[in-house]
């Protein structure tokens, strides 16, 4: 279904994603980090659609049609760096940390701290181009 927007994420220079497939693209990372501990919880479900819905401006509807999609990406692609070079390829540095205190309030989503899903956005973090510095306070302003 999205092997065209797979072929396209893991070519040796990708070009900037549209804002269609960044959308996508950063959905589906935050999908990747809600299953990394194996339990994909309605908490977790319930802040990426909350997520789309505030950063993109969608109803509820399209917030859970976009999580649906990504869903079927993420389990398609077949890694987390095909991600997030997208993402660094499409996004300026100061809208990746957006990126990852999204990506801090979905592994927190579920009230307790996995370090599965700690290393995944710590790692997501390192390949988006975002030093420790800000993506600890990014989790800090999440945790809040």
């Amino acid at each position: 279904m999205f092997s065209n927007f797979l072929k396209s994420l893991t070519q040796p220079d990708p070009k900037p994603l549209d804002d269609g497939d960044a959308r996508l693209a950063l959905t589906a990372l935050l999908v990747r980090i809600a299953r990394t501990d194996g339990d994909y919880s309605a908490a977790e479900i319930a802040r990426i659609d909350r997520i789309s819905t505030n950063r993109y401006g969608l109803d509820a509807t399209a917030a859970s049609q976009l999580r649906a999609q990504a869903e079927t990406l993420e389990s398609e692609a077949p890694d987390t760096v095909r991600f997030t070079r997208a993402i660094k390829d499409s996004v300026p540095y100061e809208h990746r940390i957006g990126v990852i205190e999204a990506l801090w309030a979905v592994a927190l989503a579920d009230g307790s701290r996995d370090q599965d899903e700690d290393a995944i956005v710590r790692m997501a973090s390192s390949f988006l181009g975002v030093n420790d510095v800000d993506s600890a306070m990014a989790r800090q302003r999440v945790a809040k």
